[in-house]
């Protein structure tokens, strides 16, 4: 598990990209989306931090830290262009707080919290427990969007007789279950591989419940 946690975690979040925004990719290239300037430059960033997140995991896998170490100022660019490509949709799509449901409010902070959890993976990254720990945590905080464009495709196919309110009040909990389970694999590795849970495991996933608890109270 040591071995390869990190790199199998990284291709189930790389492959949750591809299938959550596999419309803009193959099936409906056409869209208006896809010709917004704002949408083309995030979504690239971000499907390029995905990419390089399984890259680097595989790297530490066959211990080629040379390279690893080199693509990490790569990386680290990367996620500040996702940071500034963020803020410019946040302020390009922002209709109001009042106006938002329970998940986008979430996003709205958990995206924010990726960009400290990888500042912090930079200061870092001479700890290599932290360092990989604050990656993949700040990663799990920006999957609300992928997430949730992965039901669609993915889920509603398989709710054979399921009526349209039925599929609609199960995606919160859906979103929230597979989520959450994220954070928990985080923990089970901590487990497995030191008897003892990270600090950084912990707090991400307290972090993570109280932007929930919040964002479901105001």
């Amino acid at each position: 598990m040591q071995r390869y946690y990190f790199p199998i975690v990284t291709l189930l979040l790389l492959l949750f990209t591809l299938v959550g925004f596999s419309d803009n990719l193959f099936t409906n290239t056409g869209q208006p989306s896809n010709s917004d300037p704002k949408f083309i430059v995030h979504g690239l960033l971000c499907g390029a931090w995905m990419l390089l997140l399984f890259v680097q995991a595989n790297l530490v896998r066959v211990r080629n830290m040379r390279l690893h170490q080199s693509l990490g100022i790569t990386g680290f660019l990367i996620a500040v262009g996702v940071t500034l490509s963020t803020i410019w949709v946040f302020i390009m799509v922002w209709k109001g707080w009042a106006a938002m449901s329970p998940e986008v409010k979430a996003n709205r902070i958990l995206l924010p919290s990726y960009s400290v959890f990888v500042a912090l993976a930079y200061l870092q990254r001479r700890r290599s427990d932290w360092h990989k720990r604050l990656i993949l945590a700040g990663t799990f905080f920006m999957m609300e969007p992928v997430l949730a464009r992965c039901y669609d495709p993915a889920v509603v196919p398989m709710m054979v007789g399921w009526s349209e309110t039925q599929i609609e009040a199960a995606f919160l909990p859906w979103l929230f279950t597979l989520w959450t389970g994220l954070f928990l694999s985080l923990l089970l590795y901590d487990w497995a591989t030191m008897k003892r849970f990270h600090p950084v495991s912990l707090f991400a996933l307290f972090w993570f419940g109280l932007t929930w608890f919040t964002v479901t109270s105001v």
